[in-house]
Parts: C-alpha cells; structure tokens; sequence
C-alpha cells in the first residue's frame, strides 16, 4: 500500500491567510487599537495640513519643499496601505486576506517604503547642492532635474518591488495558513511556502543592498561634505548655519526611518529570533514613525513652513462692511 505524500508535496496551495500580528496579546487587541488609530488621525491630518501648506503657498514652490510634499503623501499612503485593515482586525476579528490581496498590499508597502528612501536620497542632495554649490543651485536643481529625480525614483522602486512580489507570488503554502504579522511583510509571508525559497530571501537581501546599502551610503556622504563646508565657511566668518539647520532637521528623519528599517528588514532576511508581538510593533513603527514625526520635525524647524501652518490656523477675521453714506448733492448737481 502506497503512503500518502506528505503535505509538502501536495497540489494545494492556500488562496487565504490569517494575520496573527500580537498572539501574546490578543485578549487587550482592542486596547491596542486606541494608539493607532490616534497614530494614523495624526498622520492624516498633519501630513495633509503640510502638503496644503506647501502647495498654496508660491514662494514654498521650491524643489526641496516639493520633496518634502512628495514624502507627506508617501507617509499618507504608506499608513492608509496597513493601518485600516490593521485597525478591523484588531476591532473586529477582520483578520482574513486572500492571496491576490496580500501580494497587493505587500507590493504597496514596500513599494512605498523604497520610494520613501529614494526621497530622502534625493532631498540629500538637494541640501548638498545648496549648501555646497550654492551660486550653481539654480541651475542644477531647476525643475527639469526634480521631474528626473522623481521618475528615476518611481521607476527604481516600482521595478525592484515587482520582481520582489512576482516571486513571492509564484511560491506554494500548503503549510501553516497563518502570518506572524498584521500586513503582508515579504518574509512573514514566504515562510509559509512549501519548497525552497532560497532565491525570495536572496531576493529580499538584494532589496536591502539596493536601497538601504546605496542609499545610506550617498546620504551620509553627503551630509559629510556639507558638514566640511559649514565648518569651513564657519571658520572663514560667512554665515551658513541657516542651511546646517536645515540639514540637521533631515537628518533627524532620516535616521527615524533607517534606524528601525534597518532591525526589522535584517531582523527578517537574516532569521534574528524576536517574540511575534515585538516583531510585530517594529514592522509597524518602521510605517508609522516617520509618517508621525515628519509633520512635528518640518512644521516646527522649517521657518517657512511653520509661518504657513501658523497662518493656516490663524481664526479667520471677519471684517464688517459699512453702509456706503449717501451722496451729498449741491445746488449745480443733479
């Protein structure tokens, strides 16, 4: 009599999973869904009020606030992408996502994520340009440069991400139907796959080394030479610490979103043993921390930028219009 073969081999492949992103707390996943769903109201709202800002003021038209811009929406999508499912999960046990749905949604957020990195690139050296180049920075970064800028970093983004998912798409779950996450993450999702997965996780180590190994590295070496200048024209007498403000206010973002990035993608691709739950709030907060803290770090140290929040919530003054006096006539008038 033939055994039956084991599951592994069998031609069935799960078409739905289950999101099991917080097992250790699960009785309190309605208390967690308080910070949250605070967490993403913060970002609507102050992600929105500094791209309305930036876009109706004229003389914020400039192409570092059009990068900022760019990057509010990108923290608005990335949120919108995880958190409304996230939040029906943890409310009311909507925790069910078929196959095609969570490709789509891990497409979205990595997607999104590199995207984000490439902004933050490229608002590097447009700071390196001003600082460092200063009387050629119209020339260089004239709008034609941001229009290159921006469809390089779609272009990178969008093909990098797509080879990711299609492989992930083209693997078997016959196993365990249920992902350690509250979103579809790439490698919470490729270790339910029966078979080899060896060229997903070579796949997702070669994400890293095109983001994160690239981008660090020109962002820090940037950031290097307008430091060398700022001391140099400090010690020279001229003034340029205005622009090292600046500087020091993108730095602190970036290091928000590379600093936990960074231990969770490696946390990941390199199987670095965390609990489910602490795994989970580090997936989460590498979203969520950038797109909270962006609106708080460029309204309060960019001058520009919080005069304009300022006026915006400034109570509008209703002015009251006088009845028009009427026209006194002489005798030679008629």
């Amino acid at each position: 009599m033939l055994e039956a073969p084991p599951p592994q081999l069998r031609n069935v492949s799960h078409s739905s999973f289950v999101f099991r992103g917080f097992p250790e707390l699960h009785r309190h996943r309605r208390l967690l869904a308080l910070p949250f769903s605070a967490a993403y109201l913060w970002v609507l709202l102050g992600n929105s009020a500094l791209a309305y800002v930036i876009l109706t003021a004229e003389r914020l038209h400039g192409p570092m606030h059009l990068l900022i811009c760019a990057l509010c929406v990108v923290d608005i999508l990335v949120a919108t992408v995880i958190l409304p499912s996230m939040l029906l999960g943890l409310l009311l046990d909507w925790t069910r996502v078929s196959l095609a749905g969570c490709l789509v949604q891990m497409f979205l957020t990595h997607f999104l994520s590199s995207l984000e990195s490439s902004l933050l690139l490229a608002m590097a050296l447009d700071r390196y340009v001003a600082v460092c180049r200063p009387l050629r920075y119209g020339d260089i970064m004239d709008s034609r440069m941001l229009l290159r800028l921006l469809l390089l970093t779609l272009l990178r983004s969008g093909a990098v991400m797509a080879a990711l998912v299609g492989l992930a798409g083209s693997l078997r779950f016959c196993g365990s139907d249920t992902i350690q996450h509250v979103y579809c993450d790439h490698m919470a999702l490729v270790r339910l796959a029966c078979g080899a997965t060896d060229r997903n996780r070579a796949a997702g180590v070669a994400v890293i080394a095109c983001f994160v190994g690239v981008d660090i590295p020109l962002i820090l070496l940037s950031y290097g030479r307008i430091l060398r200048a700022v001391l140099v024209a400090a010690a020279a007498g001229e003034d340029r610490l205005k622009a090292f403000h600046t500087c020091l206010t993108h730095l602190m973002v970036m290091m928000c979103f590379y600093l936990v990035g960074s231990v969770t993608f490696l946390s990941h691709n390199l199987d670095i043993p965390i609990a489910t739950d602490a795994n989970t709030v580090l997936g989460v907060v590498y979203i969520l921390l950038p797109a909270t803290v962006n609106p708080v770090i460029y309204g309060v140290r960019t001058r520009e930028i919080r005069d304009g929040l300022l006026k915006l919530l400034e109570p509008k003054k209703l002015t009251s219009v006088r009845p028009l006096k009427p026209k006194q006539t002489t005798a030679g008038q008629v």
